[in-house]
């Protein structure tokens, strides 16, 4: 990174995005990093708060972008290429920030096994704005990045993956705003049912299909919904009143599990 010259990272607050921006500040300085991060309709409230008292905790200059990507017809049909219409208007955003600023490149977070995936639409964005990609660069894979996050310090090691709320709805319904909204609430509703039963949950999400929901969670509280029926029905009709759709079901947290389910029409607009 030390032959850069001058970046800025495309940042989420995520661990791999954490790692290139602590990275570029031990290379560069701070008078050569900049982080900058897209205040869209599918970040969530609660990871722009943490996003930046992340940057502020590394001392870094974080510049929030807001950014519409709603407005592109590509990313709102939601026909499983989402990801490149999102990273698209992301970078160039990103990309004319780093222009107007007079940084020489811009960086994201991604690593050696985004690579490795098999459906990665976004990296043809990035791609084609010419980003550069210090993790993967190295050689670095997941477990790496963190390891050198656990190394480093840094407080979001162990954070888990949080991908904007559009992930969350499947394939081929489209993305709107009261949908992310819905979304949104839905998974706070969860963490907090599951909180006040003090039951363990780590990564969960609910998936918006085509007229219905599915709430996922991981094994151990996955476990723990199973082994106590009259819980799991209590907050399937807590998300289904907090969705408005009565057709719901449980199951085990699965990243990535509505990007190639077939859906259309349906469920709250």
């Amino acid at each position: 990174m030390g032959r850069l010259d001058s970046l800025v990272v495309a940042y989420s607050g995520g661990v791999d995005s954490t790692v290139v921006l602590a990275a570029s500040l031990r290379a560069l300085g701070r008078s050569d990093t900049l982080a900058a991060i897209a205040d869209s309709p599918a970040l969530a409230r609660d990871e722009l708060l943490l996003a930046r008292r992340t940057a502020a905790e590394l001392g870094a200059e974080l510049v929030v972008l807001p950014t519409d990507e709603l407005a592109v017809p590509g990313y709102r049909a939601n026909a499983g290429d989402r990801c490149y219409f999102c990273k698209r208007t992301v970078l160039a955003a990103v990309s004319h920030l780093a222009a107007a600023r007079g940084y020489a490149h811009v960086a994201t977070g991604t690593h050696r096994d985004d690579h490795r995936s098999a459906h990665r639409p976004g990296l043809r964005a990035a791609r084609e704005r010419g980003v550069v990609e210090p993790l993967a660069t190295a050689g670095l894979g997941k477990a790496q990045v963190r390891a050198v996050a656990r190394e480093w310090g840094l407080a979001v090691a162990d954070k888990p993956g949080t991908p904007c709320l559009a992930s969350r709805i499947a394939v081929g319904v489209p993305v709107t705003r009261p949908r992310l909204e819905l979304v949104e609430r839905a998974e706070t509703a969860v963490r907090g049912f599951l909180s006040e039963w003090r039951a363990p949950v780590r990564d969960l999400r609910v998936r918006l299909l085509a007229g219905a929901f599915r709430v996922e969670v991981d094994a151990a509280a996955h476990r723990w919904l199973a082994g106590r029926p009259e819980r799991q029905a209590e907050l399937l009709d807590r998300i289904g009143r907090t969705m408005g759709l009565d057709d719901g079901a449980l199951a085990p947290y699965r990243p990535g599990s509505v990007n190639g389910a077939a859906a259309s029409g349906g469920g709250p607009r």
